[in-house]
């Protein structure tokens, strides 16, 4: 299973540096630059290239926590506090997916291809899906609580790289929401676990 950590960091600078090579509508390493008359208007009319890998990298994971959570919702004699906390993640990522969505098309520039997906922290495999899926709904719960930790943990290491170098004020205001909100329900998850 991927790692949070160093590593994952060093690729998404990675990716970073090639997103300013190459992002779309903007000029080589260039800034994306909107015209400012979107419903964001106390925002930044701005977005770089770390602005648009945050918004390509971020949907994709959080679809994966929309699936996960769907999975261990279906399963009969999962913890509720395990399904509260997946209604939780669901509520919130759905809501964020959209905006991250609508920030792309105002940039200009597409969604990351799917291909690209399994190199981002936390990522689950199909592999490890297929584990979710199959389990019943007591070894299920642990077992999505350990997993989401783990995703968590990715998402948290993509949010704060996009902190250090990202300049659309929005999307800067959704990564620290990010930070915050998952480093607590990552907190309440190994409370669950301990129990």
């Amino acid at each position: 299973m991927l790692r949070p950590g160093a590593a994952g960091v060093l690729a998404l600078a990675g990716l970073l540096a090639l997103a300013g090579c190459t992002t779309p509508g903007s000029g080589a390493g260039h800034d994306v630059h909107m015209d400012g008359d979107s419903s964001s208007a106390d925002a930044s009319t701005e977005a770089n290239a770390a602005d648009v890998m945050f918004a390509q990298m971020m949907i994709p994971h959080h679809e994966q926590a929309l699936e996960m959570s769907a999975i261990v919702l279906a399963k009969d004699g999962v913890d509720p506090e395990v399904a509260e906390l997946a209604e939780q993640i669901a509520a919130a990522q759905g809501p964020e997916i959209d905006q991250l969505e609508a920030w792309l098309d105002e940039w200009g520039v597409p969604r990351m291809p799917g291909d690209h997906d399994m190199g981002m922290n936390g990522m689950l495999t199909d592999a490890e899906l297929d584990e979710l899926e199959a389990a019943d709904g007591a070894s299920g719960s642990d077992l999505f609580l350990e997993q989401m930790i783990e995703h968590h943990e990715g998402a948290i290491d993509m949010a704060e790289a996009h902190q250090e170098s990202g300049e659309h004020e929005g999307a800067l205001e959704l990564s620290a929401a990010i930070i915050e909100t998952q480093a607590g329900e990552i907190e309440r998850m190994r409370e669950l676990l301990a129990e």
